[in-house]
């Protein structure tokens, strides 16, 4: 009995702790289908949620969409009405324009109608007219043609034999006179030293074969040079050296730098001559700018503007009858203030006004002003002092001294210009009548550039091609001829050369 019992009771222990563990597993068991169950009402709850803004996102966004479109499609129609307007206006002014033009083209038609009537009437009437002349004068249209001719040219010699005569008599009376004159005139042409010393300059060459660059194919080169700088570039047998003649010290000395750039650098043609004189002319700039601040420096003189900087450097390309005007300038400025630090007047005032009084030498004006009165405006341009602008004004007597510094400058200007040698009218002369040959030229219309050359016995002349024709240049240089010849004396006769060029520039982007 023990014995079952001992075995007994395990097993009931067994039995229970297993009814115990499938009690409890069911439990679990029911509590995770609760869980699950309140999970998935939870899930479907929140989906249904989801569900609901998505389709109320969804809804909005259409809308969006369809406003927006809706917006295009009014603006399109709206674009589209407009373009209709457009068009529709278009197409009346065109039948408008349509209507007038077969309105113009019937009265043409019409026109030419009546022309060609009128022609045909004209026409018998001629013959009518030529008939009726013929039977009244007996004579045929070709025999009255030829009596006609005849007539005229019996009164045209005529004519030119009493003007013949007419120039006869007066040539004989203006003989003796005519010749002196040319005599005079030849005289100075003879004084060429002092000329050639300030209008002519020498190129040197590497070898002989550089003269055939430099005047290039069919002599563009050349061409190109003289027609930019205005100068006359004489090649001759001299070995190795080639001549550049002008006088204008400024243009001389560009063809004279622009030269030797060209030599050195080998490249020789008409667009880098045109690159090259480019340069040149803005470094002579540069120097001319470099030379009056080297004048001012030396004679201790400040504060003055740019503009009389340049003034004052431009006199060095300039000569009043043989003598260098800068040094003419800088030599009375130290006169004057010597003057004025002996008498106790302003040395400074002297000085200023000696060394500006010539300063309208170094002024281009196309006008008929006198240096003084270009010098005067500049020197209140640049703001000098009253008594600086009396040495200018006054200098030649052309105004009345204000101060004792203007006296002293127009004595020391005597001085520096009587000095033996200082000076020679034969030059002042030449040069000015080289300018007048320019300024004849550029008082006409249409005239661009013009360069007196050939020391004078050739004016060369370019014309925009714009404005005036061929036929309008060969009436220009006509009449520039009969006014050199009605303002100027010269020896000999100067030839008129007028360039007319067009030149057209594209590029390649």
């Amino acid at each position: 009995m023990q014995i079952v019992l001992w075995f007994a009771l395990p097993l009931a222990g067994v039995v229970l702790g297993w009814l115990i563990r499938w009690l409890y597993a069911r439990f679990q068991l029911s509590s995770s289908e609760q869980r699950a169950e309140r999970l998935k009402r939870d899930a479907v709850k929140d989906a249904e949620g989801l569900k609901k803004e998505l389709i109320l996102e969804t809804k909005d966004e259409l809308l969006r969409e369809r406003n927006q479109q809706e917006k295009e499609l009014r603006d399109q129609r709206i674009e589209l009405q407009r373009f209709e307007k457009r068009l529709l206006q278009k197409e009346e002014n065109l039948e408008t324009k349509l209507a007038g033009v077969e309105r113009q083209q019937n009265n043409f038609i019409e026109r030419e109608r009546v022309i060609g009537d009128r022609e045909v009437e004209l026409a018998q009437q001629e013959t009518t007219w030529r008939q009726e002349l013929e039977r009244i004068s007996s004579l045929t249209a070709d025999e009255a043609k030829r009596q006609l001719i005849s007539s005229l040219e019996n009164e045209a010699r005529h004519e030119a034999q009493t003007l013949v005569n007419k120039i006869e008599q007066e040539a004989t009376v203006t003989a003796d006179k005519r010749g002196r004159e040319i005599l005079v005139s030849t005289i100075q042409r003879m004084a060429s030293e002092v000329n050639a010393e300030v209008t002519v300059a020498s190129v040197d060459l590497p070898n002989d074969e550089m003269k055939g660059r430099i005047i290039g194919r069919e002599g563009r080169n050349i061409r190109t040079m003289e027609t930019l700088t205005g100068v006359d570039i004489i090649i001759d047998d001299t070995p190795e050296a080639v001549v550049v003649s002008c006088f204008d010290p400024v243009r001389k000395e560009i063809a004279r730098r622009s030269l030797e750039r060209l030599i050195t650098d080998g490249r020789i043609h008409p667009t880098r001559i045109e690159e090259v004189v480019g340069k040149v002319t803005q470094d002579v700039s540069q120097t001319i700018y470099d030379e009056g601040e080297k004048v001012l420096f030396e004679l201790g003189l400040h504060q003055m503007k740019p503009e009389g900087v340049r003034g004052i450097g431009r006199l060095q390309y300039r000569t009043s009858y043989g003598q260098n005007v800068l040094m003419h300038s800088k030599e009375v400025s130290i006169l004057a203030g010597m003057l004025a630090s002996e008498l106790g007047a302003d040395r400074d005032i002297a000085k200023r006004g000696g060394l500006l009084h010539d300063i309208g030498k170094g002024i281009e004006s196309d006008g008929d002003s006198s240096h003084v009165e270009l010098g005067v405006e500049l020197v209140k341009r640049i703001g000098e002092d009253g008594r600086v602008i009396n040495c200018v004004a006054a200098h030649h007597g052309d105004a009345p001294h204000s101060c004792i510094e203007s006296v002293l400058v127009q004595i020391a200007d005597a001085l520096s210009a009587s000095r033996p040698g200082a000076r020679r009218e034969t030059l002042d002369n030449y040069i000015k009548r080289l300018e007048n040959l320019e300024r004849i030229a550029e008082e006409f219309q249409g005239v661009d550039k013009a360069y007196a050359i050939q020391a004078g016995r050739e004016l060369r002349i370019m014309v925009n091609h714009e404005t005036v024709s061929d036929d309008g240049a060969k009436d220009i240089a006509k009449e520039i001829a009969r006014q050199i010849e009605a303002q100027l004396r010269y020896p000999g006769r100067i030839k008129v050369t007028m360039i007319r060029e067009t030149r057209i520039v594209e590029y390649a982007r």
